[in-house]
């Protein structure tokens, strides 16, 4: 009886949670990957009830993003009750290309590298939202979690699971490949939650740890801004873990430009037109002194 009571206990607290629609400002992200275990939920009316709290809001098995007309509003706190996730790849993972700017466009995942074979699994317990082809990202699986929180594992060969389908975590979801807009077999893999898609290096260490970055995360715009970073190598990491320090964050972001290179632009003209050093502008966009400018790229400027 006292597990059911807990069990009860813990569906009233959730569905207070969402009623309570608190600006959008904070989005509590529990991972639940071992709840049956956990709560011991045995009958299907149980499970079922647990799962219809992850399809409630834009459950669709065909579009890609569900969300992609709603207003994004950041920040947003993310809060894990794991450490750490299961690697998507069996094996060392290798990064190609990281979130951020790519070829004059925005890259809004990371490329992992694999060979056409290897299996793919799902980084946490959820139900798979979506597996089926998508322009650009080929044959894709997505995973809703138990906390909201979405994972995409991009260009896959073949397909293990279908949409519907219930996942625990390191369950094997397809097969690696190059389908879709892909130079070459790798898994590009995205994060986002609600339309938000989150730079995956802020959330998660990429090492062999597999470990989450912080059991509590704030989500600023530069985190789901892809131009704010370059898909060349890692950001530097300023892990947010409070609503105060993440507001902070922010106003300085808001005080960044983007500045768009032109014919003739030079490091020293554009420092000198926004009045600040050479070396505070390469740091910024992760470039060197001796870079040389190409005409659309995107330089990232603090004032």
């Amino acid at each position: 009886m006292t597990k059911v009571f807990s069990l009860l206990c813990f569906f009233c607290v959730f569905n207070t949670i969402n009623a309570q629609n608190t600006s959008g400002i904070k989005h509590k992200l529990d991972s639940l990957a071992n709840v049956y275990t956990e709560y011991k939920i045995n009958n299907k009316r149980q499970k079922a009830k647990l799962e219809a709290t992850v399809i409630a809001e834009k459950w669709d098995t065909i579009n890609f993003d569900p969300y992609r007309n709603d207003v994004k509003i950041q920040p947003f706190e993310v809060t894990f009750a794991d450490s750490t996730y299961t690697s998507p790849i069996d094996g060392k993972k290798v990064i190609t290309s990281h979130y951020g700017w790519r070829r004059g466009r925005p890259h809004k995942g990371i490329d992992i590298d694999l060979v056409t074979g290897d299996t793919v699994r799902t980084m946490f317990a959820g139900i798979v939202r979506f597996a089926r082809y998508s322009s650009g990202h080929g044959r894709t699986v997505i995973v809703r979690h138990f906390n909201g929180l979405e994972t995409a594992y991009a260009h896959l060969s073949e397909y293990i699971v279908k949409a519907n389908d219930t996942v625990k975590s390191g369950d094997a979801i397809g097969i690696g490949g190059k389908s879709g807009n892909a130079r070459g077999s790798h898994l590009h893999l995205v994060v986002s939650y609600k339309g938000n898609y989150i730079n995956p290096e802020y959330l998660f260490d990429f090492s062999e740890s597999n470990a989450v970055r912080n059991k509590t995360l704030w989500i600023t715009k530069k985190w789901v801004t892809s131009r704010y970073h370059t898909s060349k190598l890692q950001s530097e990491l300023e892990l947010l873990t409070s609503q105060s320090i993440a507001v902070a964050s922010q106003e300085r972001d808001n005080r960044k430009k983007i500045h768009v290179v032109g014919r003739g632009d030079t490091l020293s003209g554009i420092s000198s037109k926004y009045r600040i050093s050479v070396t505070r502008l390469c740091k910024t966009n992760s470039i060197r002194k001796t870079s040389l400018l190409k005409i659309g790229q995107k330089l990232i400027v603090s004032l």
